[in-house]
């Protein structure tokens, strides 16, 4: 199906392109969210007499988005977790937990603005970009911890996930001592 894009759409096209795109796509997402338009020839003269309105609702837009990704870029949010001693989360940040987080810090966020690849499924501090305009995009570090002590050491700079190993060595003895005993019993039988 051919539409006529009403804003600029990620990895699609810029407001005023015809593109074509799949109908599914086209009735689903573009036209029930009213970012296109049917490409008939109704519709591209309507679009050209509200073109000078779009361009200055989309400025407006883009204007209010920079200055709240100002005040958002480079904020730091913590979410506390269970994990395990690796320091892998028993569950996953998802971005419905970092809207819940942004959004407690202040801002006005919603999921789906988020732009998370894949959950988060380890403790640590994290890059996320916020995508609050299609031309306007913000980063946080979201700070996953166990504890809000946790977080702090983590905020300072602490690695937090190191494990004590112990060697075959440290173990040795211990192991030497309980293969002679079970290794005794069975002889005995």
């Amino acid at each position: 199906m051919e539409v006529i894009l009403l804003e600029r759409v990620v990895k699609l096209g810029q407001m005023g392109d015809k593109v074509r795109v799949k109908d599914g796509y086209a009735r689903n997402f573009l036209l029930a969210r009213g970012k296109a338009l049917r490409a008939t020839a109704a519709n591209m003269a309507r679009f050209e007499t509200e073109k000078a309105q779009l361009e200055l609702r989309n400025i407006e837009s883009r204007n209010e988005a920079a200055a709240v990704a100002e005040k958002l870029d480079g904020q730091a949010f913590v979410i506390i977790r269970q994990a395990g001693e690796t320091g892998h989360l028993y569950g996953s940040v998802s971005t419905r937990d970092i809207a819940d987080a942004v959004t407690a810090g202040g801002f006005s966020v919603s999921r789906s603005q988020i732009a998370l690849a894949i959950p988060i499924k380890s403790i640590g501090i994290h890059e996320v970009p916020i995508q609050l305009h299609p031309e306007v995009t913000a980063k946080i570090s979201v700070n996953v911890a166990r504890s809000p002590t946790e977080a702090e050491r983590q905020a300072l700079g602490e690695e937090i996930n190191v494990v004590e190993e112990a060697t075959l060595d440290d173990l040795g003895l211990e192991v030497g001592a309980a293969l002679a005993d079970a290794g005794g019993s069975l002889g005995d039988r």
